[in-house]
This record gives C-alpha cells, structure tokens and sequence, in this order.
C-alpha cells in the first residue's frame, strides 16, 4: 500500500470508496434523526494520478455547530473513526456542523462521495478518472470566507474557554474520557483548532 511513505493514488481511491460504503452502513444505525449526513474528499488526492501522504475526508454531522468548533472531537464522536475504519488507515478526518458550510480555509473546494442518498458513484469513477473538477464544490468568494473564518473563529474561543473552565472540574472530566480518549485531548483539541483558525484570519489581513 505504501510506496516511500505515499499512498498509490489507486490505492487512496479504493480506500474513499471502502469509507463511503462503510459510512452508507453507519447511516443505518440511527432510526430516528440521521446523524452521519454526508463525507468529501479534499486536499492533493482530488489532483488526477497524485500519490499522497494521507486521504483527507471531511464528515459532515448532525451536531449543533458550539459542539463542534474546528478540531474537536465530542465524545459522541469517539467511537466513529473505527466504525468507519479511517482510525488506522492513512485518513486525516475532520468533522463539520451541519449547520456551516463543510469547506473552509483548509477544506478547498471539496468533492461529495457519500451523502444519505448513498455513495455518489458518478464523484467516485469521475475521480478515479481524473475528471472530479467539474464535480467539485465551488469556491465561497473571499468575503464569504472570511465571515465564515470570523464565526469559526468566535465559536473556538468560546469552546476553549468552556474546556479551560471545566478542565479541572471532575463532573467535566468524567464526561470527556472514555474509549481511550482523555480530557487532556479535548484540552489539546481546543488548543490547536483555536490557533489554526487564527492564523489562518492573520493570512486573511492585508
């Protein structure tokens, strides 16, 4: 599977693939309100015959959006790497609100290859074509972007802040361990989603 370090770009397609018939299988899991909405694939593997070094997914999750600030991981949340089996595959996975639009400063014009439809096969043999382009989200304009950034950014902090506060509260940290995560990762979580969002509005300044 992996050539110095890379995945095949074959290899990274048949692996969207696996995760968005695996992601058709979790949708089933909840009878009432669907929780898993929808999965895009952005970042270098989206550029036709590019080997990578990892597949970036974006899950898009029915999950009020100060529950679900960049880079955080709920313990709601815990258990669905596995489920979806990207925890021990060469993935890097963020989750998205419903509420927010899925791409953002990091996540560039994504291409959907799952919704609750099921898998979006025409996406899928575009991309292994080479021609996922023409399928690809549009580009918000910059001033989209930014108000986007500025809410994200609001929405960090105040989870930060929420962290910070109850991180050494023990009613806090019983609710976020378990599954092999600890309050220390959320601490963490919280840390750097807030510092990327950042800097990423100190590269939007002129």
């Amino acid at each position: 599977m992996w050539q110095y370090g890379r995945v095949r770009h074959q290899i990274a397609i048949r692996r969207i693939r696996t995760v968005a018939e695996r992601c058709q299988r979790a949708g089933g899991l909840w009878d009432d309100e669907p929780f898993l909405l929808a999965a895009y694939v952005f970042g270098a593997v989206l550029e036709p015959g590019v080997d990578v070094d990892v597949v970036e997914l974006a899950f898009v999750v029915n999950l009020p959006a100060d529950e679900l600030p960049w880079c955080a991981e709920p313990q709601s949340l815990v258990g669905l790497p596995s489920l979806l089996e990207i925890d021990k595959a060469p993935v890097q996975w963020y989750w998205r609100p419903a509420v927010w639009p899925v791409a953002n400063h990091l996540i560039h014009r994504p291409l959907r290859v799952w919704s609750l439809d099921g898998p979006d096969t025409a996406a899928l043999d575009a991309l292994e074509r080479g021609e996922a382009e023409r399928l690809r989200m549009p580009a918000p304009t910059v001033e989209q972007q930014r108000e986007q950034l500025s809410v994200e950014l609001d929405a960090s902090l105040a989870h930060l802040r929420r962290v910070e506060a109850g991180f050494w509260e023990r009613e806090w940290r019983s609710a976020h361990k378990g599954s092999g995560v600890y309050p220390e990762k959320h601490l963490w979580d919280a840390v750097h989603g807030y510092l990327d969002l950042l800097a990423a509005a100190g590269q939007q300044r002129p």
